[in-house]
């Protein structure tokens, strides 16, 4: 028979059985007990008093009636000392008729519930120690990295056949940002653009090339010579609205906040370029660099300043902390 655990007090529970020589019910049972220790214990002792200043709990009693027989379980959850709980279960021991039938209860067991609690804490501690990389952070700038990665989880998309690694807004924004490899879309991820698509290699793949049909395609490329050449094979095979680049010598995936800020915000619209894509990429970069240089000049002399995303800020008041 097992008990619910649901007095907090309970500190043991007396288990007995009682065979009774005719059919009965609980009522009858528990009634048999109060009935006949009334008076055999002394007056601290009184059941009806320990259940009212909460030593004892409600009396349980499962019943089972076989060939005109009754034979009972019955558990007593209690809060007082052993010399107490001694007593009482000697007590109880004497209870020999239940209403006219003769009855025979002896004690079964007395159960010690904090010995079970102890059990379950030992078994719980063993856990939190297997688990405890999991469940303790190792400081600030471990929840800060642990944050950002998890946000990276839920946005980082695989977008047509080919997989390719991107931010969620590419399928909801007008513009998309195309970059060279899944890195650089972490990282624009990060300080929250996630409009970006990677073409994962030199070669432009198909879903780049009718995505870019469909919005405003900005190519933000590396700025060494392999950005130069990938932006080359861009503008060959694809409808490129905007050329952005990352400072020389650096990779889009390196970039600070700042720095993607800034890069965008000096993109430059393709039509107003006069470009010969066979021209040499020496060529190529002397062409951009004038137009970057011109931009910038007109952001200027507008004061026109990029405005942070959500994203972004919250990300540059943590690196600031």
């Amino acid at each position: 028979m097992t008990y619910d655990l649901q007095p907090h007090y309970a500190k043991y529970i007396i288990h007995l059985n009682m065979f009774v020589d005719g059919i009965v019910e609980k009522h009858d049972i528990i009634g048999a007990i109060f009935g006949q220790l009334d008076g055999l214990l002394p007056s601290e002792m009184d059941l009806q008093e320990l259940q009212r200043i909460g030593k004892i709990d409600r009396i349980l009693v499962k019943l089972n009636h076989k060939d005109g027989k009754t034979y009972a379980q019955i558990l007593i959850p209690c809060n007082m000392s052993k010399l107490e709980i001694a007593i009482l279960a000697a007590a109880l021991e004497t209870i020999d008729r239940v209403g006219p039938s003769r009855a025979e209860t002896y004690l079964v067991k007395i159960e010690d519930i904090r010995k079970q609690k102890r059990e379950r804490i030992v078994k719980r501690a063993v856990e939190i120690l297997k688990n405890w990389d999991e469940l303790v952070f190792e400081g600030t700038e471990d929840l800060v990295k642990k944050v950002e990665e998890e946000a990276r989880k839920v946005k980082l998309v695989y977008y047509g056949p080919e997989k390719l690694p991107a931010g969620s807004g590419v399928y909801t924004s007008d513009e998309i940002i195309i970059v060279e490899g899944r890195a650089d879309v972490l990282n624009l991820l990060r300080y929250g653009y996630d409009n970006a698509i990677a073409i994962e290699g030199t070669k432009v793949p198909q879903s780049v090339i009718e995505l870019s049909k469909k919005k405003i395609a900005t190519a933000f490329v590396d700025g060494d010579r392999s950005g130069l050449l990938i932006l080359k094979e861009l503008l060959q095979v694809a409808d490129i609205d905007y050329i952005a680049r990352a400072p020389k010598g650096k990779e889009v995936e390196e970039l600070s906040g700042k720095e993607i800020r800034k890069a965008l915000s000096r993109r430059i619209p393709v039509n107003n370029l006069r470009l010969d894509l066979s021209m040499a990429v020496e060529d190529l970069e002397a062409e951009l660099d004038k137009a970057f240089e011109k931009k910038e000049k007109e952001l200027k002399e507008k004061k026109e300043f990029p405005i942070e995303s959500k994203e972004e800020e919250s990300h540059k008041k943590a690196e600031s902390d």
